[in-house]
């Protein structure tokens, strides 16, 4: 028994002797290379950079009001389409105080010089009729009597404007009334029935009651790193991904490239400009964001291979093995 058991010991020691051997020798060994072959195919090879943006319409209408006041009523919501004179909005008159006082006051004014120029006429009327005087002499008093009356209208009009900003005679020309002054969409309508809002001045730049675009003529607007932009001119054509409709391609030509940079994270960029070739059938809304390839060069039809089977080498030209 113990002879068999020094047996079996003595070749399980030469058994792992032999697999320690083995295994050393397959680390040791170099592993086969392997060679994959690909075979060159026809297809069209584009050189490109990179722009990233939004898609917006080329003109953006803010509508605003002559008067201040209160929006009484809307008349639009955003996604209506208007015509240019399509109602917008009616505003209700918050007289100015100051204004309101000096409208009276040229209003009386204007009474006293009817009432003087009335009594003058009057009396020189009569004076003509019985010869009197002459008839150029009259006619001044005439004269003065009929600018009286276009003064005393002029003044009772503007009062009434201030009042209620339209004239009882003339309500299409009411400022109160504010009108689309373009063809296209409603964007936006900041503004809700019951709000205050200012009159465009010298002073003031107005309250936007609503935003009117085309959005059958929409731009590209992107940056573009200095790096990139002395590869790119006007004209060149741009392949657009839009983020809400990535499933389709959209084209679009270059047709601005800002003249000075600006500094964005430490880097130089150029706002560029291009307009979008929109595809029937397909909704482009505004802001949609979008990256723009541009196309610095391209061959199409030619046989190619990838770049990784590419080779180079410093003493001889790039090779394929």
């Amino acid at each position: 028994m113990k002879k068999f058991l020094r047996i079996l010991l003595l070749l399980s020691l030469v058994g792992l002797f032999g697999f320690t051997m083995w295994y050393l020798y397959q680390k040791s060994a170099d592993k086969p290379v392997v060679f994959e072959t690909q075979e060159p195919v026809v297809m069209d090879i584009i050189k490109k950079t990179v722009a990233t943006g939004a898609v917006k319409p080329r003109k953006e209408i803010e509508i605003k009001p002559q008067v201040s006041g209160i929006i009484e009523k809307l008349y639009v919501q955003a996604g209506d389409k208007v015509k240019k004179g399509d109602l917008i909005a009616r505003i209700k008159i918050i007289p100015n105080m100051v204004a309101l006082n000096q409208a009276e006051n040229q209003v009386n004014q204007a009474k006293i010089n009817l009432n003087n120029a009335q009594i003058d006429f009057d009396r020189n009327q009569q004076l003509f009729k019985e010869k009197v005087i002459a008839f150029a002499e009259f006619q001044q008093f005439k004269l003065a009597f009929e600018s009286a009356k276009q003064e005393l209208k002029a003044a009772e009009e503007n009062l009434q404007i201030t009042r209620e900003g339209v004239l009882s005679n003339s309500s299409s020309a009411s400022l109160t009334l504010v009108k689309s002054t373009a063809d296209g969409m409603v964007l936006d309508v900041p503004v809700e029935e019951g709000f205050s809002v200012i009159e465009v001045n010298n002073f003031n730049v107005g309250t936007t009651i609503a935003v009117v675009a085309n959005l059958g003529e929409m731009i590209f607007e992107g940056k573009v790193d200095e790096s990139e932009v002395g590869k790119i001119r006007e004209g060149m054509d741009l392949i657009l991904t839009i983020g809400a409709l990535d499933q389709v391609k959209f084209g679009a030509t270059l047709e601005f490239i800002a003249p000075k940079g600006v500094t964005e994270n430490g880097a130089i960029q150029f706002t560029i400009k291009a307009a979008v070739k929109q595809q029937e059938g397909l909704f482009l809304r505004a802001g949609y964001s979008a990256n723009a390839d541009i196309v610095l060069a391209r061959v199409d039809s030619v046989l190619s291979i990838p770049e990784a089977l590419i080779r180079f080498d410093d003493k001889q030209k790039p090779y394929v093995e």
